[in-house]
């Protein structure tokens, strides 16, 4: 349970930092990385289906009433966003263990990645099918916005594999990066929503089965409840 805060400015956090997350949300993205990088961190739980995510204490953390929010130490204001959050994680390692490749391009691929998967597929695919009232607040629509949401993610899904299915290891050709448990957030979902994500899917599929060997996605999948890719 957050406490509750007179503003959305914090007080400076003494962990290096802490992620507002909710189980399965795009957030486990961020808690994948930050323990990829074995990033000192804490973790506030906002279950988006329980509504805290809508309500306060959060709001005054993160008024738009979403996650992942990130605290960072010494800094009074959260990172919001979730290609910005990861963008700032990569960058923040030294060592540039998510940053594979160097140079402008591999930096461009990944930002191309993101802002599709996050703007795209994620806001408006699964927003609709999710949560057809940010789109209109006639519930008369909503059978409809769930018919398009659903078109546009199976869409989506087959660019996703097309792209995978060209014989590269990860998203991005030059390796590893926070681009990759974001397609596990989105592989995940399809399960949720019924797709049959193995078969349909096959490279991407492998590439999630690749993700779960992982140190790290384990230990984030654990500690959000046990779930499994097909959560």
């Amino acid at each position: 349970m957050l406490a509750a805060s007179p503003t959305n400015r914090l007080s400076p956090s003494r962990d290096p930092y802490v992620l507002y997350y909710s189980p399965g949300a795009c957030s486990l993205a961020v808690h994948i990385v930050l323990e990829e990088l074995d990033a000192p961190y804490r973790l506030e739980c906002v279950s988006v289906a329980d509504g805290e995510t809508a309500r306060e204490p959060y709001l005054n953390i993160n008024p738009k009433g979403r996650v992942p929010a990130l605290a960072i130490k010494e800094e009074g204001r959260v990172l919001t966003e979730l290609p910005a959050i990861l963008d700032y994680l990569a960058h923040s390692d030294p060592a540039g263990r998510l940053l594979p490749g160097g140079g402008a391009l591999p930096q461009a691929r990944r930002e191309e990645w993101l802002a599709w998967l996050s703007g795209w597929v994620h806001a408006v695919g699964f927003g609709l099918l999710w949560r057809p009232g940010r789109f209109d607040t006639d519930p008369a629509h909503y059978d409809a916005l769930h018919a398009m949401g659903r078109r546009t993610i199976e869409k989506a899904f087959q660019d996703i594999e097309r792209q995978l299915a060209d014989g590269r290891q990860w998203a991005v050709a030059e390796g590893y990066s926070v681009v990759d448990p974001f397609l596990l957030v989105l592989f995940r979902w399809g399960n949720r929503i019924g797709l049959a994500m193995h078969q349909a899917f096959p490279a991407w599929a492998a590439l999630c089965a690749k993700l779960l060997q992982r140190p790290a996605v384990v230990r984030a999948l654990e500690q959000e409840e046990g779930t499994s890719i097909d959560g």
